[in-house]
């Protein structure tokens, strides 16, 4: 999911990367369509809109790869801020660093989840538990836990806005125990080696943990921890090396712009998905999983050397972005809202074009997403940072 270090402090640790805003815009506009598009396809609509079948799932059917490149993402921001904030990994004030992740994470989770128990209880359609799957306070405790997932790879999708927290579930339970792991090995002077090798062994555990691993289990199998981890750690990795080039006399400016063409077209063949024979020895073994973050980390680490700007034709995109938690948190309530209000103009003959439809509900999430950031959770995402706290 798109959790990050974003800047609701006066001063800042990092400037604004605004290639990775676009990244993360565009990576929470996929989420917000595809679940659009499967509160359609769940209410027996019939989805014929004029594009072409790569066009159409170009845009619809990304959302789990949006969710990818999040992970990718955070590992890179997260571990590129902690290295600002404490001057390096082997400096990890753990306290600090979790209680910065609590201040980020905890209102609006807290938040989403008193609303989601409130919308159970009065029986709200598309919002209601199903008692042969689970409990209320059962999925409670598996969302304030962090294995939310592993719930539903047991008991099946959960509804709704329920179903968007296992991505939080990967997210967290990768940094209950990163500054841990940081300061066991870091702070020995052979601990870097250790703490790269058990970076890279995320890597090479990720394909299989989205295959051979969860081969019966098809939720487990996108959702496991393993299968997402892959992707964070990855991110973690590019922001160590970005980090050590910026120390460095910058490479010159050709090769960072092929770094980063590459890197485009390396998320490009993922998100499209052409219909190559090799194309489905990729999906088989799960290694799209591993060739999308990295083609979202070589764009990473390009950009942020390339101390790249955006331009005014990818603002509404970075604005996206920037606000991918709280529109991720609250997009589904104006999903299953839009499509509830289709279906009934739809029996009146007065409902419109089924491609405005999806276009009005991504529009919509925009100033919900921005009344959720800037009425409740900045302003207690800044009385519970630690004092001085930088993003």
């Amino acid at each position: 999911m798109p959790i990050s270090e974003r800047q609701v402090h006066p001063t800042r640790v990092t400037p604004r990367f605004d290639t990775i805003d676009v990244l993360r815009g565009i990576s929470i506009i996929a989420v917000v369509l595809l679940h659009s598009w499967i509160r359609f396809r769940g209410e027996d609509q019939q989805l014929h809109l004029p594009l072409s079948r790569d066009v159409f799932n170009l845009i619809f059917r990304n959302g789990d790869n949006g969710v990818t490149i999040f992970f990718a993402v955070s590992g890179f921001l997260i571990t590129f801020t902690s290295i600002k904030r404490f001057g390096s990994l082997a400096a990890m004030q753990a306290a600090r660093f979790y209680r910065i992740r609590f201040a980020r994470i905890a209102p609006l989770l807290l938040l989403i989840l008193g609303i989601l128990s409130v919308l159970h209880l009065a029986h709200i359609e598309g919002f209601v538990i199903s008692h042969k799957q689970t409990t209320l306070p059962r999925a409670l405790f598996a969302a304030l836990t962090f294995h939310l997932n592993w719930l539903e790879g047991n008991v099946g999708y959960l509804p709704a806005n329920w179903d968007v927290l296992w991505s939080l579930s990967v997210e967290e339970m990768f940094y209950l125990f990163f500054p841990i792991v940081c300061l066991l090995l870091l702070r020995s002077k052979r601990g870097l080696i250790p703490f790269l090798a058990l970076l890279a062994a995320f890597l090479i555990m990720g394909p299989f943990a989205r295959t051979i691993w969860t081969a019966k289990a098809l939720v487990w199998q996108e959702k496991s921890y393993f299968g997402g981890m892959d992707a964070i750690a990855m991110g973690c990795l590019t922001a160590l090396l970005t980090q050590h080039l910026l120390k460095l006399p910058r490479p010159r400016r050709a090769l960072l712009l092929v770094i980063e063409v590459l890197g485009a077209a390396l998320i490009f063949l993922i998100l499209y998905w052409p219909h190559w024979p090799f194309m489905k020895f990729i999906g088989r073994t799960g290694l799209d999983g591993s060739i999308l973050p990295l083609g979202a980390c070589l764009v990473m680490l390009a950009s942020v050397l390339l101390h790249q700007k955006g331009s005014i034709f990818t603002a509404p995109i970075r604005w996206f972005g920037r606000h991918s938690y709280e529109v991720y948190m609250t997009h589904e309530f104006l999903v299953i809202l839009g499509v509830q209000l289709f279906l009934k103009l739809n029996a009146q003959h007065h409902a419109g074009p089924l491609l405005l439809w999806f276009a009005v509900i991504l529009l919509l999430t925009a100033p919900l997403g921005w009344l959720a950031a800037r009425l409740y959770y900045e302003p207690l995402n800044r009385r519970l940072r630690p004092h001085r706290s930088l993003s």
